[in-house]
């Protein structure tokens, strides 16, 4: 099943997607008890929106083998983890915003993880019933002021780095779905979610550890190797198996 998120008649409301193009409107808590209702609408007279709204948006990084191995990097011991705001989320079709201040724009796609109940302190063996389902991520990055920065929070942060969505897909296995990522229709980024060093079993266990985590809360899982440069009037795609294609656009920040 395929959760959405949309905008119709200036209303937001949830939906589930029937077919290929036709989504059916719920009625309630897609995290808990929900209705479906006689309204159905084609994705073509909808606005998508974000998933889910979450508390917080945690992220790993350096966690596909063939991307250390690209870097040359040593694989790491434990999860490597930094945040996003949440006021960096967008949607399918929304643009990517090429801020100013940065010189160097990249793309990084991402399967993410969307939390479905409170949990804290949970060992592996417990995520995957409290995870609703996966979508597609892009960690937007501006790469130069993260290496000036030598930590990343100004560099993953600015408003529109974090493209989400279109779907939250319920049934998957989250250990091995294909990852691609296109460019103005060049495939860039070609992986497998087989590649991940830690697993989405262990990477929840181990935030859940750290920090509570909530309904609609964010895990994006790390890129796989392929990751490049953006430039204004860029068509960038998330493709991964399941979910279906996450699309955004690169536009110039406004002076």
């Amino acid at each position: 099943m395929k959760y959405i998120r949309f905008l119709k008649d200036e209303k937001i409301k949830y939906g589930l997607l029937e077919k290929d193009n036709i989504v059916r409107e719920i009625i309630g808590d897609i995290f808990n008890n929900y209705k479906t209702t006689e309204k159905v609408y084609s994705l073509s007279e909808i606005s998508f929106l974000p998933p889910c709204i979450p508390s917080k948006i945690i992220a790993v990084g350096l966690n596909y083998f063939d991307h250390a191995n690209e870097l040359q990097m040593k694989i790491p011991d434990e999860p490597l983890i930094f945040m996003k705001p949440p006021s960096a989320l967008i949607a399918h079709n929304d643009n990517i915003i090429y801020p100013k201040m940065s010189k160097q724009l990249d793309y990084e796609a991402e399967l993410a993880v969307i939390i479905k109940n409170r949990i804290k302190d949970i060992e592996p063996e417990d995520v995957l019933v409290n995870i609703l389902g996966y979508t597609c991520f892009n960690d937007v990055t501006a790469r130069d002021l993260q290496k000036k920065d030598e930590q990343w929070t100004r560099a993953k942060s600015f408003d529109t780095f974090a493209p989400v969505g279109p779907f939250i897909s319920t049934e998957l296995n989250p250990d091995n779905l294909e990852i691609r990522l296109y460019k103005n229709g060049q495939l860039m980024q070609d992986s497998s979610t087989s590649n991940m060093i830690f697993k989405v079993d262990k990477i929840v266990s181990y935030i859940s550890k750290i920090m509570t985590l909530f309904p609609g809360d964010i895990i994006a899982t790390g890129t796989p190797p392929g990751v490049g440069q953006l430039k204004a009037g860029d068509i960038v795609e998330v493709e991964i198996e399941g979910i279906g294609v996450l699309k955004n656009k690169v536009i110039l920040e406004k002076e």
